[in-house]
Formats: structure tokens, sequence, C-alpha cells
């Protein structure tokens, strides 16, 4: 029998991309959790309700985690939406700037004056701008390491005729896939010559430049620098409502433990941890580990380290300062590290 004192249900959402909370649904670990509670563990992944899947960006749906891409979360956040980050997660990945052979771009200096390409401007159902978003910064990011900045390029909006964000369902399975490759319009707007580099991520945007024969002007996700690993997908915030977290603070936390558990369960498991990011994003298994690192088993964690705070701060900052969201907002008010603090009494508690 339920207790009628819990939720029927925990939502949970991630993006296609590796995350401890991701792999948490892989191994099937929180059904596993709150099974004797009678409480169902949803996924918004699975879902054909339009008004679910909405909740991906907004965070709407009542008792819901989130672990994906930081634009939304903080977009929503600064919307007046009523959530708290639990946790952090850091893990670096491929991103690039690329061009093409023939271009006379060799390194972010020769980027003065040129052509670069951004994904035209898209508020459809008052959204956010992700791929834009995401894309301006790591442009950004590569003229600064030459010492230049916005007003020394040339920025040409990319327009789409398709609509990638809707995603179809193949016959009977539960797999989702986009009507189009992330890079599609940016790359054909760079084959055609139409601009002269564009910004690349994960596994998508290796296999982009690849395809091109393409020249990679400067690698960001994997610099000595970790300022220039700063953007959507690095770092990344686990939140939950703020009401969730307030009526069954238990439940969060219990549910914040079996994403922590994938930490380290990865490092006992490597090769294990690389075949589940595989099934999880539907890369292989070699493109995983071009895209995230041979260690990539070793960066599941999910804390509220300084450097984990401090990269989402920077990163909502570079929102605000470039009109993605409209207000601002303290991060670190922005978080809640009791959850994270009672984990740790916990482990303390049973080590004594």
């Amino acid at each position: 029998m339920t207790d009628l004192s819990k939720p029927d249900a925990l939502w949970y959402t991630r993006c296609s991309i590796p995350t401890p909370l991701g792999l948490g649904a892989q191994l099937g670990w929180y059904q596993e959790e709150f099974a004797a509670d009678g409480i169902t563990i949803k996924s918004l992944q699975e879902s054909n309700d339009p008004a679910e899947q909405a909740s991906h960006f907004e965070h709407s749906l009542p008792h819901s985690f989130r672990l994906g891409g930081s634009v939304p979360a903080i977009w929503t956040k600064a919307k007046g939406r009523e959530t708290r980050v639990i946790g952090i997660s850091w893990i670096d990945e491929y991103q690039a700037i690329i061009t093409l052979p023939n271009s006379g771009i060799r390194s972010p200096a020769d980027l003065r004056g040129r052509k670069l390409g951004l994904p035209a401007s898209n508020k459809r159902k008052d959204s956010v701008d992700v791929a834009r978003a995401t894309s301006l910064r790591g442009l950004l990011l590569a003229l600064e390491l030459a010492g230049l900045e916005h007003k020394d390029a040339e920025w040409i909006d990319v327009a789409s005729s398709r609509d990638i964000e809707q995603n179809i369902q193949a016959p009977d399975t539960k797999v989702r896939r986009r009507r189009a490759h992330s890079y599609t319009d940016t790359a054909l707007a760079l084959a055609r010559g139409e601009v002269d580099a564009i910004y690349v991520k994960d596994v998508r945007g290796a296999e982009t430049a690849h395809l091109l024969g393409a020249h990679v002007v400067v690698e960001l996700g994997f610099h000595a620098d970790s300022h220039f690993h700063i953007n959507n997908s690095t770092p990344r915030p686990l939140t939950v409502n703020q009401d969730t977290l307030i009526k069954y603070p238990e439940l969060v936390q219990r549910f914040l433990a079996r994403v922590r558990g994938v930490d380290n369960w990865a490092r006992q498991n490597p090769a294990d941890a690389v075949r589940e990011i595989a099934q999880e994003t539907n890369w292989t298994e070699s493109w995983v580990r071009f895209a995230y690192g041979e260690k990539v088993h070793l960066s599941l964690g999910v804390e509220l380290s300084e450097r984990n705070i401090a990269g989402l701060t920077e990163y909502k900052d570079f929102l605000l300062k470039w009109n993605f969201i409209e207000k601002d907002f303290s991060v670190r008010d922005w978080i809640d590290p009791a959850p994270l603090e009672s984990l740790a009494q916990n482990v303390q508690s049973q080590a004594a």
C-alpha cells in the first residue's frame, strides 16, 4: 500500500550526455530504492506528453530531479521557478572551434575579422536558446585565448530550416532521437563557406569535425585552464523542486545517495561504466572515450566543491551578460547543501 504521506511518483530528466543520474537510471537504482515505498519512478525521456516533456526546460513537474546542461536550469531559476541545487557534477568533454582546412585559420588569433557561425536566435514557446548560448560561449572563449573580444569578429546567424528540438520515437522502442543532428545547420554553413568557423562539442561535435575533415582551431574542453571548459555541460547542476526538498527531505537524500553512488561504482567498474554511458547516450564506446577521455569513469561525482560552485556562477554571469536570462540571482543562495551534508554525516556514523 502506498504511503499517503509520500508522493506517488518521482520524476527525473537528464540530457543525452554522460551523467551519474543517467547511469543510475541505466542501472535501475531508483526503481530499486523506492519500490518498497510504492513510489513510481518516471523518466521524462520516456514520456510522449508535451506538457510533461516541457519540464525538461521548465522544471514544472512536481517532485522532479534534473541533471543535465546548465542553461535550462539557470534560465528557469531566473524566471522564478523554486528549485534548489543539491549537487554539481563536472565532466570535461570535447569542445572545439573548427574550420575548413583551406580557411587560413590555424589558431585563435586568426579568428580576427572572420565570420563566426551562431545558431539563429530561437525563442519559440518562451524557451531559451541553449545551442546559441553554448556556441557563443565557446567562440568567445576562443577569442579570449588570443586576447580578442566579441567586436573583433563578424557574427553570422545560421538559420535552421528544421525542427531539431522535436523528438521522434522509433516504432516499438523507448529510444528517442532528434529529427536532425545537433550541428546540421552550422556544419552546412561552414561547408558552403557562409561562415569561417563554428563551435562543436561532445561526440556529435567530434563526429562533425571528422566528417568535414575539419581543422581544429582550438580544443577547449581539456585546456590546461579549466576556465575554458565552462559552458552548458561543464559544470552541471543537479536540481530538485524546493517544495519536494521541504516536504520530503529524506526522499531527496535517498535519491541523491543513489546518484552519488554511481561515482564509486564507476571507479570500481571502469569498463562497465563506459559501456553504460554508451548505452545511455547511444554512442559507441570508442567515441565516448574520444570525447570524454580514457578516465571518464573517474568524473562521475556529484559534489559542491568551490570549483563547481565558482564554475556555475561564472556561467550564470555569462548568461546574464548576454541576455539569455533577464534576472540575476545568487548561485550560492540557490544551493541547499543539507542533503549532501546529511549523507556525509551518515557515512561518518557508519564508520564510527
